[in-house]
């Protein structure tokens, strides 16, 4: 049997965002302290400012630590292997090399026989050609790494704007992908522990504004079939990347009823703020759990719920009036303590929980546009 890392551990995390510090909050609450950096260093018991390419920074870190853990998937693959010369780091340097390099991604999960968009890699001139005989147009170009929230990709019409799209990338390793005519997203979010043990807390659907995540609502609007396939892909994934702690599937839902993953997130998932709120157990506390070799929690869903992102475009008109969204009993408001707020900055969320989906996406886009109005209003 594997070794517990029980309460009173430490635990690492690799990443600086709103998710570390969601964890960090889980953590602590269960007796675990955690060092990582800031945002989350607000609630860490110790912050570590350094570079990842700094690998002899990344094995210190990882020796005043017990596990370690990630709070985004774009940490280097080297730093990852410095971290894990030195403690165990879950999930392994396999599953995190993997899910942050698109084409890499696309090939494991066609060769495990899990449907995606149809793909095809650009490194060159005579590949950038074949793509496009091989996918079609419309596509889309993707950089092959580095990319999220719509950055690093460019819609294409036609193969006459391919060339154009690619030097717009600066001519990076890049994917090609399918346009799919689209139904809806939805996201899965599984945890699996030490032992292959396995839960999931269901299809979340997904709406985007700008290509960020703007509303997320569970469960899910879609037939049963398409649940219960999107649920056994996620346990297909994880175990055949030997996969610990949590990972975020993103898939399209085709209008021909077709389900595709999009990507893969080897760690709590934004759509994944709700359960917050929502579920028995969290994403995050799930995550220290799986990783810790303790038992997973329950994540049942205590109600429907729904979460609306706030991204800084909120404060132009000066500080929102919280007391709009506060004033409704039903409704949550999560911030992530960032100080300077930036068009497009994820600042925090709000959760509501209703009856239904549908009433809950209703009631937390109504405590959003309240902040607006009062904003608008000077109240």
């Amino acid at each position: 049997m594997a070794r517990i890392i029980g309460p009173g551990s430490t635990i690492g995390v690799l990443g600086g965002g709103q998710l570390g510090r969601m964890f960090a909050m889980a953590a602590r609450r269960l007796g675990y302290p955690v060092h990582t950096h800031t945002p989350t260093g607000q609630i860490a018991d110790v912050e570590v400012n350094a570079a990842y390419d700094d690998l002899d920074a990344v094995r210190a870190f990882a020796r005043a630590v017990d596990v370690v853990t990630f709070e985004f998937e774009n940490v280097p693959a080297a730093a990852a292997a410095a971290a894990e010369e030195i403690v165990i780091v879950r999930p392994n340097g396999r599953a995190l090399a993997i899910a942050q390099h698109r084409i890499r991604e696309k090939t494991f999960l066609s060769e495990l026989g899990v449907p995606v968009t149809p793909f095809a890699p650009v490194r060159s001139d005579d590949e950038l050609a074949s793509a496009a005989k091989r996918v079609g147009c419309p596509a889309v170009l993707k950089t092959a790494s580095f990319g999220y929230d719509g950055k690093g990709q460019i819609a294409v019409a036609s193969p006459a704007e391919l060339a154009p799209a690619w030097d717009a990338l600066q001519r990076r390793e890049a994917i090609l992908e399918a346009f799919i005519d689209l139904d809806r997203e939805i996201s899965v979010i599984g945890a699996r522990g030490i032992g292959g043990d396995w839960s999931h807390f269901g299809p979340i659907e997904n709406a985007h504004a700008r290509h960020i995540l703007d509303v997320s609502a569970a469960p899910a609007h879609v037939p049963q079939p398409t649940a219960t396939r999107a649920v056994e892909v996620v346990r297909a994934v994880m175990d055949a990347l030997d996969f610990t702690g949590i990972l975020c599937v993103e898939f399209f839902v085709a209008r021909d009823g077709r389900l595709m993953v999009n990507e893969l997130a080897p760690r709590p998932h934004n759509s994944g703020h709700l359960t917050f709120d929502a579920c028995r157990t969290s994403q995050f506390e799930q995550q220290l759990r799986a990783i810790c070799g303790l038992p997973l929690g329950s994540p049942e869903m205590l109600q429907p719920a729904a979460m609306a992102n706030l991204l800084g475009d909120l404060w132009n008109g000066g500080e929102p009036d919280w007391r709009a969204a506060l004033a409704l009993p039903d409704v949550k408001l999560h911030l992530y303590g960032k100080p300077t707020p930036r068009p497009g900055r994820k600042m925090g969320h709000l959760t509501a929980l209703a009856g239904t989906a549908d009433a809950a996406r209703a009631r937390v886009l109504a405590a959003r546009a309240a902040l607006l109005r009062d904003v608008g209003a000077g109240g």
